[in-house]
């Protein structure tokens, strides 16, 4: 027999349309819903409906006859509300299996009769979101609490789906997904069900978007979305209810460009009006429908709600003989999410892990816990993302604490905060229980914090296999059953058994594990811990290399442990450490973010001592560093012991800021230092006519020189937050002299929109922009960060703007500026778009951008060029010099290009000249 999945692969599949609103259309009594109704503002009966599955089954019948006739593919089951959650409210918690199994055999037996060799029919079994939410607080007084709990639910799933496999559906349909974390509780319960039963059936997902920001109702972001579901088995993904095809569109290219899955589509027939009907019609909704088949993004293609047979007969022409939507190559980098997706690319060079909400190594974040301070707490983990930490490491181990219940409350907690519900969180205990517990909570894909060899391959197996069932990655510590490793050797020997357990025992996608190969602590006294740091960074460039897809990470502060209370040299071997480790593989680690010492600051003399003992490269390295620190110690103590006259007299100036000004302005920025700010801008002023040239002099080769160091890793992301800070800072201060010399004259240069585009929230480099360009007499129309590209073209149209201004900082936006300028052209804007950000290029431009859109795109290498350029592009006959020659200039950037992919070598050819290369080179 023919499966869904073959015959996907084939052609676009039809699904039916709406079922509640089809009911709605029979004559039904009230005791066909057995008392269970309400009567709506149009008199219309409206109640329990799946309970007709038992009382008129002859209607459900029907319904499904009349999609059949029309033509579907893939009919569904009257089942979304068929589980003890929604049927409590109806009293029929204990007929939720014979109702759902109804359901399914109604279908069955309808799709059975109308299916052909040349048309199979298929029944998608339909899985509600149920009127409850595993991720939101019903209390807002009390962001901790739950109407409903990830057992309870999955409880009620079990039950629903084990009935609709035996009344033999073809599919699982989990729709109308408006809380991720309901949804992964549907594919958990779908999976033992059908591990069961020994069968394997499709599983769809569908979520609905609650606003055109594109997320979902508990706040994630589609894209955030697909990285919580990627470690499932998800035959297709797609949108239904909540918008019509005119709304829906813009989000399900972005579902098309991103899911590696097939993609489904059944939106209502528009939105509804001001009588809760639905205005479209299936003359008028096949145009928009057959946009998005035309389009190339969908597999599955149906109607929500208002639609009814008539909408399925119109969408059977529309997909004969259309290509279906090829699914997107799966991302080749890890992603996590909260509601906000990370992605860790090349470009992200490393995750930052915050350290301070875990009790066993803040004293503070310990006693906020025990005194039940819990928005104190909070605050901790908020000021952890506000300092550049990318994921939210959360421990609750102490014998004085009841782990599970604080892990519970806590993460129930930042899960309504959204600033930090953007990060993934990283779930930390030595307790099994603990971890599942927490797993329970989230919605975005985490991390689990950690497992080990040390209990024997039985015990790590079944935790591994707790961890894919929850859909997170996970942390595996380099212990087994002889103990820690500690040498390169065991570091090497524990991490290549763990992978291979993880990838061919248990099925682990490889992006999602992370190997901890134990950051020891160094110049210790004792001469076997010399190699240690050495031993770590070599066994993370060994598993980089061995084991593909593997992250490294580690606990850094353990490595200075022996120099507690000398922050200065604790700090300075950490960036010693990371500047070397994160070069040969390490990516991920638990770290302060708020660390102050930069490997670029550390003096010459300074650097070799330890970077002797990080590196173990003599014997005797950890006397030396031992001395040092004790020097430094006795300095501080003296500084500590003098008088304040003395102290005032004798305090050394710190070397950076015995420069001139716009020496120490560039340095302010680089360090994140804004003590010095006022003072040194106020010096500034009086040497430059204009306060914007502070602005595009000596802060812009501040932030550029902090761009270099970030790129060549002596910078971290947490550093660069803070220089971001300070040129904020610096702004501020110089705005007053900015506005007071704008002047009095109300001519505007024109009218530009800036954005930093969906899936990106820094904004600094848009925010000089803005400063920038305003002094130069621009209106600016700033539309902030994470902007959808629909909505940055509909704001456009509205204000007249004369050219738009796109940012970005990671390399996922370079995606999304291409779909902004798709998005324009469809549009059929042409005004100028100009591109800037850390990780755009010229050659990005030329490739990807401009060849898609009909009006000039310009890259903007800094922010101090875009009012010189935006003058060039509103003049018309500067702006006919400037398309023509970048015409002409992003041509031969193509052509460039092209010739040199075609003299890549194959891999084996350039090994084999890899000699004869260097050998021309020096010569």
């Amino acid at each position: 027999m023919t499966t869904l999945k073959e015959i996907a692969k084939q052609r676009i599949l039809v699904l039916d349309g709406a079922m509640g609103t089809m009911i709605q259309k029979y004559e039904l009594t009230e005791q066909d819903f057995r008392g269970n109704i309400y009567t709506n503002q149009r008199g219309q009966m409206r109640g329990n409906n799946d309970i007709l599955c038992l009382t008129r089954p002859d209607v459900i019948e029907d319904i499904h006859k009349k999609y059949l006739i029309a033509g579907a593919d893939i009919i569904t089951t009257n089942t979304f509300n068929a589980q003890r959650i929604s049927q409590a409210d109806y009293h029929m918690e204990d007929r939720c299996h014979e109702v759902a199994l109804a359901g399914a055999r109604i279908a069955r037996r309808m799709a059975d009769e109308f299916s052909t060799p040349d048309k199979p029919r298929f029944v998608a079994g339909s899985v509600g979101p149920t009127n409850k939410t595993c991720s939101m607080s019903p209390d807002v007084s009390n962001p901790a609490a739950r109407e409903l709990t990830y057992p309870q639910l999955y409880d009620a799933y079990v039950e629903q789906m084990d009935a609709l496999v035996e009344g033999g559906v073809d599919a699982i349909l989990i729709e109308t997904v408006f809380d991720t974390q309901n949804a992964k509780v549907a594919i958990d319960a779908a999976m033992a069900v059908m591990t069961q039963r020994n069968i394997e059936l499709p599983i769809m997902v569908s979520a609905t978007v609650s606003d055109l920001a594109g997320r979902t109702l508990s706040g994630q972001t589609l894209e955030a979305f697909l990285a919580s579901i990627s470690s499932y088995p998800i035959f297709s993904v797609g949108l239904n209810c909540s918008f019509g095809a005119d709304q829906m569109i813009g989000f399900l290219r972005q579902l098309a460009r991103r899911a590696p899955y097939y993609i489904s589509a059944y939106p209502n027939a528009g939105l509804p009006n001001s009588m809760g009907l639905y205005d479209e019609t299936p003359e008028s909704m096949a145009p928009k429908i057959g946009a998005m088949i035309d389009e190339g993004l969908v597999n599955i293609i149906g109607g929500c709600c208002g639609t009814d047979e008539h909408f399925i007969a119109e969408y059977l022409p529309l997909v004969a003989g259309k290509t279906p939507h090829r699914p997107a190559e799966a991302s080749p980098y890890m992603q996590l999410s909260g509601i906000e997706l990370l992605e860790v690319t090349p470009e992200v060079h490393f995750v930052n892990v915050g350290e301070r909400c875990n009790v066993a190594g803040s004293r503070k974040f310990l006693r906020l816990i025990k005194e039940k301070q819990y928005d104190e707490a909070v605050a901790i983990a908020r000021k952890q993302v506000e300092d550049g930490a990318l994921v939210i490491d959360v421990n609750m181990d102490d014998g004085l604490l009841d782990a599970k219940s604080e892990m519970v409350n806590f993460l129930n907690r930042i899960a309504s905060e959204p600033d930090i519900a953007a990060v993934p969180v990283m779930i930390d205990s030595s307790d099994w229980q603990v971890i599942t517990a927490g797993l329970q909570c989230v919605q975005g894909k985490s991390i689990v914090n950690s497992i080990s060899l040390k209990e024997g391959e039985e015990v790590f197996i079944r935790h591994a296999q707790d961890v894919k069932r929850y859909g997170a990655a996970v942390v595996v510590m380099c212990f087994d059953e002889q103990g820690q490793a500690t040498s390169f050797e065991r570091r090497i020997e524990i991490a290549e058994r763990s992978y291979r357990i993880l990838t061919e025992r248990v099925g682990f996608n490889p992006l999602d594990i992370i190997f901890d190969p134990n950051i020891l602590a160094v110049a210790t006294g004792m001469e076997e811990h010399d190699s240690y740091a050495l031993d770590f960074i070599r066994a993370a460039e060994w598993i980089r290399k061995n084991l593909p897809g593997a992250h490294v990470s580690g606990g850094v502060s353990n490595l200075s442990f022996s120099f507690r209370g000398n922050n200065y040299i604790r700090e300075a071997m950490h960036a010693v450490f990371l500047y070397h480790a994160i070069q040969r593989g390490m990516d991920f680690g638990i770290v302060n973010p708020a660390t102050k010492v930069l490997y670029s600051d550390i003096p010459a003399d300074e650097l070799k001592v330890i970077e002797d003992v990080i590196l173990h490269r003599h014997a005797g390295a950890a006397d030396e560093l031992t001395q040092l620190a004790n020097k430094l110690l006795e300095q501080q103590q003296a500084l500590k012991a003098q008088t304040p006259a003395d102290a005032a007299t004798n305090q050394r100036k710190e070397q950076w800021r015995e420069g001139n000004v716009e020496s120490r302005l560039q340095q302010a920025l680089i360090k994140g230092v804004g003590d010095y700010l006022a003072s040194d801008l106020e010096e500034a002023l009086q040497q430059y006519a204009r306060a914007v040239e502070i602005i595009e002099g000596p802060l812009m080769a501040g932030m550029n020189e902090v761009g270099r160091l970030f790129g060549q890793g002596k910078m971290f992301l947490p550093q660069v937050v803070k220089t971001a800070r300070t040129m904020k800072q610096a702004v501020q201060i110089l705005q007053p002299y900015i506005e007071q010399q704008k002047g009095d004259s109300d001519r505007k240069a024109g009218k530009v929109l800036l954005a930093t585009v969906k899936g990106d929230v820094h904004d600094i480099g848009k925010n000089i922009v803005a400063v920038v360009m305003a002094c130069n007499g621009y209106d600016i129309v700033d539309m902030g960060v994470m902007v959808p590209a629909e909505q940055i073209v509909a704001k456009a149209i509205e204000e007249g703007v004369d050219m738009i201004g796109l940012s970005g900082l990671i390399t996922p936006s370079l995606e999304e500026m291409v779909n902004v300028a798709r998005e324009m052209q469809r549009a059929g804007l042409h005004i100028p778009i100009m591109i800037g950000g850390a990780t755009t290029s010229e050659l990005h431009v030329a490739l990807k951008i401009a060849p898609v859109y009909g009006g000039p795109v310009v890259w903007m290498k800094d922010a101090s060029q875009n009012a010189t350029v935006a003058a060039r592009l509103m003049s018309e006959t500067e702006k006919t010099q400037i398309v023509n020659g970048l015409d002409e200039r992003y041509q031969h950037l193509r052509d460039d290009y092209q010739q040199q992919q075609q003299q890549l070598l194959s891999l084996d050819e350039a090994r084999s000249q890899k000699k004869d290369f260097f050998n021309d080179t020096a010569q």
